[in-house]
């Protein structure tokens, strides 16, 4: 079974201004003349961590991490305006023509896959490969499983802890409740909310590993996160339903692998299978035991495969 390469350092940081007032965090690591590889990170919202350079050999990529708007070390931390999904396809654009790149590979779990997806449709011609994990595609049935009827069925007393901050009238559609509490001015009750929306994501992100202790108090940055959710939750994604399936037939031609734990209760595996048979040339890899967290060693070995042979492929 592969594990993470070693750990590495950045060998180049960067403060990219991308307009509204918004700096974004962006690193290199890797080999300069390596094949370029962007790593999308998942939330929306949640930042890159050290680990993730470490899915890439060093000696074949050129791996380039960034923090989306509002995101981990980017600035203004938490930040809501000028923050959409096209802001965001904006800024990698951005980065690319920063950093004078032709091509590249993208790589891309969760709410990553969803960007990723979504820039390849936009920039067929730019995009060398896809390394997709967990695929999130956006759509109202996705949200639904989510805070609607469906994996609630599954932990019905942590849904409860988050249900009883909502009222009655709002459990049939809680996101645009959950949303306007977490921008509201009652900052206790913002925090709560945002506790409980932190709990029961770490909930159905970890399953059984989950502990719940460590949820009893909001983590720093905690209530940023849980904003940023919520805000593109609230707004569909900033995206038309059903578009990335309906735009698959845009990079029908762009190497592709899907990697998908079959007991992802974040992301459900139809999700990844809806996109496989729209992608027919793509590669799925289904794994039994598999999870929704990135760091496991399951997902860790299938995706170091799939970037490994994604580099032969692209002759790295």
């Amino acid at each position: 079974m592969r594990e993470l390469y070693p750990e590495i350092e950045p060998y180049a940081v960067h403060a990219l201004e991308v307009g509204d007032g918004h700096v974004l965090h962006v690193e290199e690591s890797g080999n300069p003349d390596g094949i370029p590889l962007l790593f999308l990170h998942g939330g929306p919202g949640s930042g890159c961590k050290a680990y993730h350079r470490q899915f890439f050999d060093a000696a074949r990529y050129r791996a380039i991490l960034f923090d989306q708007r509002g995101s981990g070390r980017s600035q203004p931390f938490g930040e809501l305006n000028a923050n959409t999904t096209p802001h965001l396809l904006g800024d990698m654009e951005r980065i690319r023509r920063r950093l004078n790149i032709e091509t590249w590979l993208l790589f891309g779990g969760s709410w990553g896959s969803t960007l990723a997806l979504l820039y390849a449709e936009k920039h067929p011609k730019l995009v060398r490969g896809l390394v997709l994990r967990g695929i999130f595609l956006a759509r109202r049935r996705d949200l639904d499983w989510f805070t609607g009827d469906g994996v609630r069925r599954i932990y019905p007393e942590s849904w409860r802890r988050l249900e009883n901050l909502i009222p009655p009238s709002e459990r049939h559609d809680p996101i645009p409740y959950i949303h306007a509490v977490l921008n509201g001015t009652d900052e206790l009750a913002r925090w709560r909310m945002a506790r409980e929306w932190l709990y029961w994501g770490g909930q159905v992100a970890l399953g059984e590993a989950f502990d719940a202790a460590q949820t009893e108090d909001l983590p720093p940055g905690g209530l940023q996160q849980a904003r940023i959710e919520a805000h593109y939750a609230a707004n569909g994604y900033f995206i038309d339903e059903e578009q990335i399936l309906r735009e698959a037939g845009k990079i029908a031609h762009i190497p592709t692998v899907i990697v998908q734990g079959r007991r992802d209760l974040t992301c459900p595996v139809d999700g990844a299978d809806a996109l496989h048979r729209a992608l027919p040339q793509s590669g799925l890899e289904i794994l039994p035991l598999g999870g929704h967290i990135a760091g496991t060693p399951d997902i860790i070995d299938a995706l170091v495969r799939a970037a490994d042979a994604m580099a032969d492929r692209l002759g790295g």
